[in-house]
């Protein structure tokens, strides 16, 4: 999987764990009044297992990207900046794949989107059973 992909596909993961843990997402720390979500503990795990990876300088810059992309929810290029630190520690300790991919849920951090679009439209992520869309198809009158 290219790097790029990789670790852009932990974005929301990083954003949940973020949300919950704000910057003391590295030492555990939940921000005030946050619960963490299934997404945040994972987010959380990616991100203290490359904090545990990297050298001191390491360290600092993912520290610094953290405060950053915390400190600033919406905004992309601190966001984009954090992942940039997980790339460089990919980088520099190739082993850090394998370990951060058995943290991702299945699909590798690999989001779909589906997008229903017209009148009597299903959208769905997977597999929903059955979707009758049509007029006539209220409650059975048994």
């Amino acid at each position: 999987m290219a790097e790029a992909e990789f670790v852009q596909g932990m974005t929301p993961f990083l954003r949940e764990s973020l949300g919950a843990y704000g910057d003391g997402v590295l030492t555990g720390e939940a921000a005030a009044g946050a619960s963490g979500t299934a997404a945040a503990e994972v987010g959380r795990g990616l991100l203290r297992a490359t904090y545990r990876r990297v050298d001191e300088r390491g360290r600092e810059g993912l520290e610094e990207a953290v405060q950053e992309a915390a400190a600033e929810p919406g905004n992309e290029d601190a966001v984009g900046a954090l992942r940039q630190e997980i790339r460089r520690a990919l980088r520099k300790h190739p082993e850090l794949e394998g370990e951060l991919a058995a943290l991702l849920p299945s699909g590798g951090g690999v989001t779909t989107t589906v997008i229903a679009s017209g009148t009597r439209s299903v959208a769905a992520g997977g597999n929903i059973g059955i979707a009758i869309t049509g007029d006539g198809h209220g409650p059975s009158k048994r």
